[in-house]
């Protein structure tokens, strides 16, 4: 039968008629056929099998093999024995190979024929012992996915324990050499295909026994992070990752990034190799592992490797997007290394260039799932101009192809750029000091105390939320003539921008501390405040001046070339006050504190005697507040009117000299006295504002020398706001000097801060005849000078009010008359409160206020109906007053029942920022009776059609969207910002080295002082025990 095979395999008969020739072969396995028969059909089919000159050939073989060794199975045991396994697997078949497929095909077809035999078990523990040689020598992609498909089918055949973990280990290292180099479509499928066979073949071992799965993985990470020049692993290995359970994904990432093994090069090189991942098709969670590796990284601190990775592949990782297949995963992982690389603009300008083309791409392709890609790359790009804007240039085409696709709102933007950011990770793998200290979820940067630097940073942080200010202080270009302001542009971009929990102000803090302030001692924010505040107006007034007399030459300004990152004034009327060209007209030459600050009083004496009165107009920049003296009980009597508490104006916190004598110690703490808050109604802000603005009577000991009556006269003292600042600050003069006793007081009254209230400004109807003060507004009083000045703020010098003060005749009695009082309304933008009960010790915080919208329009005081039915009897003493604006109980819960409002308020103390409500500003006194508030700013509310002392929104000045970087900022914010990642790595790489030989230990959440002399520290507030300061961690949390 064999002779009759052989020959007609070989003949030169059609295709039919051999066809049905070996059908009659076939059919005579059924009847008895010799031993020696059964040997030579079998070696004869085995050669047709294997050694076949074509697929028909082969196809005669397989079929007569079968046939015969099913009727004569016996026979076809001794045939096929593991011997001749052995020497297939070892030493191929004639002229073919061991490592040829076909052989793997051949025992796996004979197999299948000897599955009930008992021989096959000899045959699988050969098989088992030859596939672990065979993967060890690195088979092609073809040979291992026959291999694989041989396992699948038997699974005896696997290795088993220790050789099966091997085995694992083994088949990983050699998909790692699966490399393709075809460069047609039919065979790349061939060859994935190929590759998910052998994937699939490891992921059912990792099912059945899954303590091979560990080491497999282990030995994935070993290849990938292989710094070995000359080997470049196979990006198939992609293919195994959607086998790996996700719950596993915590385990393995913490593995793998707290392991002091692991090099940073070969953590870089793993990373990018997995990252090249992306581009394997079928391949699910690539991106979900990729962007928890980062993720891991970023939360123990590596963040060196974030960036060298970050930088080299992202144009890689954006490339991909072009592809359908595997465009969904690349844009998730491309999102997060875009979102969390957020201390430079040097990613995302790498990828701009392609931006364009891809949206034009994926509007044309035609593919029902772009349009819905479109809109999520879309919003991802919005996002990354949203953080780093000040690049027309780059950004302009983008805005122009995506302007008719929707926009995210600005309050998601920063939401997810703040949950993105590297620092933002919270490390769940680490514990006790090797957990990362980032931002709070406020987003807002706080400032470290220097050493009793509270009354710094709490005038800082308001002077930050003065909305305006800080988009004008951030939009100057300034050169450096502008010390003090320059060094305040860098503070306020710090701020917005800085990576860092907190920000340490040291160079500020050298530059703008008054001469008298000691290094390290506690002192009054309010005095703090004018001096700074006089500074940088001084420093502007003063470049003005030597500007002025330069010839008026304006050569054309380019900026695109000077600062590429900086707006034109055209576009955002960010104009630099400090130019004298670039001043607009109605400025009048006034310098941004000025403008930002500055109001005017007219203070009028009238003679009660002969009626002639004394007017004098005094610019100011902030009101000084006192008490009633019915109103703050314990507080040093007056014996005169002339002598009310209302006396205690700028200067110190004390009511007197705030610079200590030489040599002189502070008032011991058994000498600071507080008043004791009574069960009287409490006082409110516009009742303080009422009192400073009540006519004073001037008699006995400060009895007026009247120029008309050559004497001393009795007289009335009036006065008026002329001119409302954008912002007001009011300052609650709660510290006093009681010469009898000898001690210095607080008035701990609390004070009922409203969050909306309006200040009557008399307006003139014609020109006045009363000199305005030239002086410097700003301009700080000796102490002496303050005794006999009640209300004035901003007093000039003596030898300039003797010139500017000009006597009216009685004729100008009825002055009043040609003035008109309009109410001004003024939102609460900030409060600084003062904790302690005297004003050499305690501790400075401030509240403000978190506007979101583009400005001030966007708040909700905006929003608020003013109603209010006045008679005619009462519109004219209504307008002439201050008072608190009411809220219609229809729009009630704008304020204090929203639960938008609960993060509406910021609390700033020290490095801590996080959300309050307004609830805590107005009741803060009410829990804490040592909290007080001391400073307020208010700002003011153009209503619509109205338009007062033409302010910032007059002059078009008021900014509506925050100011691009320019780029010397945006450089030194980007340097910080790696410096600062640096130092966080270094940190976290010390304190892991260190944390298993060392117990761990907590600080205080809210104390950020090391208990530094004076009180800012957590037992300051007048020393330990019971004083007025934080001596308990829940004392911080409002």
């Amino acid at each position: 039968m064999d002779k009759i095979l052989e020959g007609l395999v070989s003949s030169d008969h059609s295709v039919p008629v051999k066809r049905a020739i070996v059908k009659k072969v076939v059919e005579a396995a059924e009847k008895g056929v010799t031993e020696e028969q059964c040997q030579a059909l079998f070696t004869l089919t085995t050669r047709l099998v294997l050694l076949g000159e074509d697929a028909f050939q082969r196809q005669i073989g397989f079929q007569v093999l079968e046939a015969y060794a099913r009727y004569h199975r016996p026979e076809f045991e001794r045939f096929f024995s593991k011997d001749f396994v052995l020497g297939l697997l070892q030493q191929g078949y004639g002229q073919l190979d061991r490592k040829d497929p076909a052989i793997i095909d051949y025992i796996h077809c004979c197999l299948r024929l000897l599955i009930s035999c008992p021989s096959v078990l000899e045959i699988f523990s050969v098989i088992q012992v030859e596939v672990l040689r065979m993967v060890c020598e690195r088979p092609e992609p073809a040979l291992c996915a026959h291999l694989s498909t041989l396992l699948s089918d038997f699974v005896q055949c696997i290795p088993r324990e220790k050789s099966g973990v091997l085995f694992c280990q083994q088949l990983v290292r050699t998909i790692s050499y699966f490399h393709c180099f075809a460069s047609q479509e039919r065979e790349l499928r061939e060859y994935v295909g190929q590759v998910t066979k052998v994937s699939t073949l490891l992921q059912n071992i990792w099912k059945a026994d899954p303590a091979t799965l560990l080491p497999s993985l282990q030995e994935v990470f070993a290849i990938i992070s292989s710094t070995d020049p000359s080997f470049d692993p196979s990006i198939a290995l992609a293919s195994l990752v959607q086998h790996i359970p996700v719950q596993m994904i915590t385990v393995l990432i913490k593995s793998l990034t707290t392991d002091h093994n692991v090099k940073d090069a070969n953590m870089t090189k793993a990373l990018c190799r997995m990252i090249d991942w992306l581009s394997w098709p079928l391949a699910q969670h690539v991106d979900t592992w990729v962007i928890a590796l980062l993720k891991g990284l970023a939360a123990v601190q590596k963040f060196t490797i974030l960036i060298d990775v970050t930088l080299l592949k992202i144009e890689l990782v954006f490339s991909r997007l072009w592809y359908p297949i595997v465009r969904q995963g690349a844009l998730a992982v491309l999102s997060h290394m875009l979102l969390s690389f957020q201390h430079s603009p040097e990613a995302f300008h790498l990828v701009v260039p392609h931006v364009v083309h891809l949206v034009r791409s994926l509007r044309t392709d035609g593919l029902p799932t772009s349009k819905a890609f479109l809109l999520q790359f879309t919003e991802l790009i919005h996002c990354m101009m949203y953080q780093y804007s000040g690049f027309p240039d780059l950004y302009d085409h983008i805005v122009e192809a995506i302007k008719d696709l929707p926009k995210p709102g600005e309050e998601k933007i920063k939401l997810v750029l703040n949950q993105s950011a590297w620092t933002s990770q919270s490390n769940s793998f680490a514990s006790g000091p090797l957990r990362q200290v980032g931002k709070s979820e406020t987003g807002k940067t706080g400032l470290v105390n220097l050493g009793n630097t509270c009354f710094l940073n709490s005038i800082i942080q308001t002077l930050f939320m003065a909305t305006d200010f800080r988009r004008h202080v951030l939009s100057l270009h300034l050169n450096g003539s502008n010390p003090l302001m320059k060094k305040l542009q860098l503070l306020f971009a710090f701020l917005a921008h800085t990576q860092r929990a907190a920000y340490a102000p040291k160079n500020f803090l050298e530059a703008s501390r008054p001469p008298w302030f000691n290094v390290g001692s506690q002192q009054d924010c309010s005095e703090y405040l004018r001096f700074l505040l006089d500074r940088l107006h001084e420093e502007e007034k003063t470049l003005q001046v030597l500007e002025s007399v330069k010839p008026k030459v304006t050569p054309p300004v380019d900026t695109s070339s000077k600062d590429p990152t900086g707006p034109t004034s055209s576009e955002n009327g960010t104009v630099s006050p400090l130019d004298p060209a670039e001043i607009k007209p109605e400025d009048d030459g006034r310098t941004l504190i000025e403008r930002t600050f500055g109001g005017k009083l007219i203070t009028g004496i009238r003679c009660m005697q002969c009626n002639c009165i004394s007017e004098k107009e005094e610019p100011f920049t902030d009101l000084s507040l006192a008490f009633c003296p019915a109103a703050s009980q314990g507080s040093p009597q007056p014996e005169g009117p002339s002598e009310e508490p209302k006396v205690l104006c700028q200067g110190s916190v004390n009511g007197g000299s705030e610079i200590p004598e030489p040599g002189s110690g502070k008032a011991p703490a058994s000498n600071a006295h507080f008043v004791q808050v009574t069960n009287e109604p409490p006082m409110s802000v516009p009742d303080l504002v009422n009192y400073f603005l009540a006519p004073e009577i001037l008699d006995e000991e400060n009895a007026y020398f009247c120029e008309k009556c050559t004497s001393l006269q009795r007289a009335e003292r009036t006065m008026k706001v002329v001119s409302a600042p954008e912002y007001l600050i009011l300052t609650l003069l709660r510290f006093s000097y009681d010469a009898k006793c000898h001690v210095r007081r607080k008035i701990v009254d609390n004070v009922t801060i409203p969050p909306l209230m309006r200040l009557p400004v008399h307006t003139t109807l014609m020109p006045t005849q009363c000199s305005s003060c030239t002086s410097s507004p700003l301009q700080v009083d000796s102490p002496e000078s303050s005794e006999n000045l009640a209300k004035k703020l901003k007093p000039s010098q003596k030898d300039e009010e003797e010139e500017e003060e000009r006597i009216v005749g009685a004729e100008q009695i009825n002055r009043e008359g040609e003035m008109s009082v309009q109410s001004v309304p003024y939102v609460l933008s900030s409060v600084v409160m003062h904790s302690g009960i005297s004003s050499e010790s305690g501790h400075y915080y401030s509240y403000g206020h978190n506007i979101n919208g583009a400005d001030g329009a966007q708040h909700p005081a905006n929003h608020f109906v003013l109603k209010e039915d006045l008679g005619d009897g009462d519109l004219e003493s209504s307008l002439s007053t201050c008072s608190a604006l009411p809220i219609p109980p229809e729009q009630g819960n704008a304020l204090p029942n929203s639960g938008q409002e609960a993060r509406d308020w910021l609390l700033f103390n020290d490095s801590r920022v996080t959300f309050t409500s307004f609830q805590s500003v107005q009741n803060i006194t009410n829990r804490f009776p040592k909290d007080t508030a001391y400073v307020l700013m208010y700002r003011k509310q153009e209503l619509p059609g109205q338009n007062i002392n033409g302010g910032l929104l007059a002059n078009g000045m008021r900014l509506n969207v925050e100011p691009p970087l320019q780029k010397e900022l945006l450089d030194a914010i980007i340097k910080d910002n790696k410096l600062y990642l640096q130092e966080q790595e270094l940190s976290a790489r010390t304190q892991a080295l260190q944390a298993p030989s060392s117990s761990c230990s907590f600080r205080p959440n809210g104390s950020d002082d090391n208990n530094p002399p004076g009180s800012c520290g957590p037992s300051g507030g007048g020393g330990g025990g019971g004083g007025g300061g934080f001596n308990t961690i829940s004392r911080l949390v409002f």
